[in-house]
């Protein structure tokens, strides 16, 4: 939420040459979800799912707000492909399944709600697998900067408690000031 194309942080981002520069906001204890570490010397996003521990993720003193500036041209590179290549849709998809083995797959289990009407639901077991963006940031060939922002551009809302938060923190006004309503 708050996320805009501030010309600034592009320009820093082109600036750095870096292929993928994230934004991240100073951690608050509701913030669930990993977040900026350090692994093997590497500056890099872990998701709470890597975290050996659940508690691990509260040390973490940077959130990932999930905005990302992508350099396209180092990215298709990672992948070993150009632009010219995009419509070939068999170079694509094996590019895309070599760089994929290259990540790891979470696996999450969630339950989902099967609404027949009147009344009457039922709540089925579902799996859930997932390779996640920020897992780019632990590639070698991937050179990833992070910027830290300030929360009102950067909060992520997982969950429905959060509102009043976000509302009270002046963060919902922030949002709607870069909206125009018609």
């Amino acid at each position: 939420m708050g996320a805009d194309a501030d010309p600034v942080l592009l320009g820093l981002h082109i600036q750095s040459g870096a292929c993928l520069t994230f934004e991240v906001i100073t951690r608050r204890l509701e913030d669930r979800g990993g977040g900026l570490a350090r692994v093997n010397g590497r500056a890099r996003l872990v998701e709470g799912l890597a975290m050996p521990r659940e508690e691990a993720e509260f040390s973490l003193s940077y959130y990932n707000s999930n905005t990302c500036w992508i350099d396209l041209d180092k990215v298709l590179a990672v992948f070993g492909l150009t632009r010219d290549e995009l419509g070939n849709e068999a170079k694509v998809t094996n590019a895309i399944r070599t760089l994929a083995a290259k990540m790891p797959t979470y696996i999450t289990l969630k339950e989902v709600k099967k609404r027949w009407g009147h009344g009457q639901e039922d709540i089925f077991p579902v799996t859930q697998f997932e390779k996640l963006w920020v897992d780019m940031t632990a590639l070698p060939e991937i050179d990833s900067r992070f910027v830290v922002v300030p929360r009102l551009r950067g909060q992520q809302l997982k969950d429905q408690a959060q509102l009043d938060g976000w509302l009270r923190d002046g963060s919902a006004a922030y949002v709607e000031s870069l909206c125009t309503w018609g």
